[in-house]
């Protein structure tokens, strides 16, 4: 990628009066940060021409930085300069402005963290904004669309998820005056959902329409210009195709999945955005064909307290070990382990999805104990459903399934 020197200062002059921010996925994340921690000085200062432009810009770096690596300290930093760019605002649209970015920021800390309650209050906090400018107005209707294809998943409904497609399909339509990052994180929003609904219906035309579209956005994201766009939309593309080609038995199509995968690892390093190389790992190992060494680098670079992406490889990767441990009937490793995942519930801390995960991994050592031994656990499946609720009830969908489906496996092996 780039490096401090000549060109990257060039890049980034040229950069600071672009509308859109497409050029940040170039760089990798620490440059991220060192352009988000100069605009906030720059903005800071009394000289600063346009103040509430350059809040703005800082807020949406340091939120990008947050996208990547999941930092708290990112997302408190975004959201100060947000708020740095309402106070700044002179005109109705500036408001207005100001506070769907703080909005963002609202949905990609449930993304990253959970949290129901920050979609409900951002629900509230999107009604009463009133753009007055058609990008504005653009903005705030992507927002809608995304914020209700959320609560969709987490209310699991079908005529719900339909419905936030509808929105979605709306949001697209009407997205003239944002800038092309915003429209692709539109787009891939609505294939996700697509691709989602079409899963769970076999609804050959929603899948079609899913990848239709992904392939065109493969198409359009270079990967010398948006590698992580490209890396993106290849990775929902690997993730429904091999869903479908589990689902059809079909192996040729679980190699080209495995493909798709390899595609978009291959799109950046892991330093360039952490949570998207976890991410693409994460979707490669519902598969199990992930190294262990690749889930304990994935995470080393998820260790932010409560990070949904953090939970999951340490629950993907306490799988590993205790497959591992089975298959070497390696009855000490497997009680190392639990003795491992208890101290760290012993944390007074722990956010209530590190436990989910945490409940999960003790699930599994028991009952690859059980299999080795031959003495069933006891309350196994009390503690499956603990977790699955805890993680549901944080919005952290895929850890809930995970605790779900050990339930499954119980009720199975009974």
């Amino acid at each position: 990628m780039f490096e401090f020197g000549r060109d990257l200062r060039k890049l980034f002059e040229r950069a600071r009066e672009s509308d859109d921010l497409g050029w940040l996925e170039l760089v990798a994340a620490n440059l991220v940060e060192t352009e988000a921690r100069s605009l906030s000085i720059d903005a800071g200062r009394v000289s600063c021409a346009k103040p509430f432009d350059g809040w703005m810009r800082a807020s949406t770096l340091w939120r990008e930085h947050a996208r990547r690596t999941g930092f708290r300290t990112s997302l408190d930093r975004a959201a100060g300069s947000a708020s740095d760019a309402g106070r700044h605002a002179s005109t109705p649209d500036q408001r207005a402005a100001a506070a769907l970015e703080a909005l963002e920021l609202r949905l990609l800390t449930f993304d990253l963290f959970g949290g129901p309650e920050r979609l409900r209050t951002a629900e509230i906090d999107l009604s009463g904004i009133e753009p007055q400018r058609q990008p504005t107005r653009a903005w705030a209707g992507s927002l809608k669309g995304r914020l209700t294809a959320r609560q969709a998943r987490l209310n699991g409904d079908p005529a719900a998820l339909r419905d936030a497609a509808a929105v979605l399909d709306d949001a697209v339509a009407h997205s003239r005056g944002l800038s092309r990052t915003m429209v692709s994180d539109l787009r891939l929003e609505r294939a996700a959902l697509s691709l989602e609904i079409g899963l769970m219906h076999r609804d050959v035309a929603l899948l079609d329409r899913a990848g239709r579209d992904l392939r065109a956005m493969v198409e359009d994201a270079a990967p010398e210009q948006r590698p992580l766009t490209r890396a993106r939309a290849l990775t929902l593309a690997a993730a429904g195709l091999s869903a479908l080609a589990t689902l059809a038995g079909d192996d040729g199509a679980v190699l080209n999945g495995r493909a798709l995968f390899d595609a978009a690892a291959d799109q950046f390093t892991p330093d360039h955005s952490p949570l998207d190389w976890v991410a693409i790992q994460l979707a490669r190992a519902e598969d199990g064909h992930t190294a262990l060494s690749v889930m304990i680098q994935s995470e080393a670079l998820t260790l932010e307290s409560g990070l949904i992406l953090g939970a999951l490889a340490r629950e993907r990767r306490t799988s590993i070990e205790v497959a591992l441990a089975e298959a070497t009937r390696d009855i000490q490793g497997l009680a190392t382990l639990a003795v491992m995942i208890k101290a760290r519930l012993l944390h007074p801390s722990i956010a209530p999805i590190d436990w989910a995960g945490e409940q999960i991994g003790l699930i599994r050592i028991a009952r690859a104990r059980a299999r080795l031994t031959g003495v069933e656990p006891a309350a196994i499946g009390l503690m499956a459903a603990e977790a699955a609720l805890t993680a549901r009830e944080q919005g952290a969908i895929l850890l809930a399934e995970k605790a779900e489906s050990a339930v499954l496996e119980q009720h199975a092996s009974a």
